[in-house]
């Protein structure tokens, strides 16, 4: 009670007039200033936050991109090992077939070759076979004509023998 017997009417609204100047003053000056200063803050956060968002499913479409590429890549990869892998085999087959064109066209070479030379030697042989029974036959015929009973002992030799 003690209060009410202290109350002054003009201190009061003395105060009052003093509160409302310090509350406007506060509103214009520091209310403002600093409310506007949140708003810019939670529209940062705002913005940053979406900013993330964006950033996060960016990157998850960068990873899905990457990770097709990667498989595009080994699809690639292998298409080209495969086509590698037949490249080679049919250099094999055709390197393996040319050789053994090449060794069947040499061995046919050499058989003619041999055969050749087998025919060759053959006549060679013919001839100095022949050359040597005529030697041999104008031997005998020189001796055996020069004499004459011999001559007639051969012809009838060789008429017995002929069968005639």
């Amino acid at each position: 009670m003690n209060l009410l017997e202290d109350f002054s009417p003009g201190l009061f609204f003395m105060q009052a007039i003093i509160l409302v100047i310090l509350i406007v003053l506060l509103g214009k000056f520091a209310w403002k200033p600093i409310l506007g200063a949140l708003n810019e803050r939670e529209e940062g956060i705002a913005d940053a936050l979406a900013a993330a968002a964006k950033a996060k499913t960016e990157m998850a479409q960068l990873q899905a991109s990457n990770e097709a590429a990667a498989q595009e890549a080994r699809a690639q990869r292998d298409a080209i090992m495969k086509e590698a892998r037949e490249i080679k085999e049919k250099m094999i087959v055709d390197a393996a077939a040319t050789a053994q064109e090449k060794a069947d066209k040499i061995i046919a070479s050499a058989q003619e070759a041999i055969q050749a030379e087998k025919k060759a030697a053959l006549a060679d042989i013919k001839s100095q076979v022949a050359d040597l029974s005529v030697a041999i036959a104008e031997k005998i015929t020189r001796k055996e004509l020069s004499e004459k009973e011999a001559q007639f002992a051969l012809i009838d030799k060789m008429l017995a023998e002929a069968n005639i």
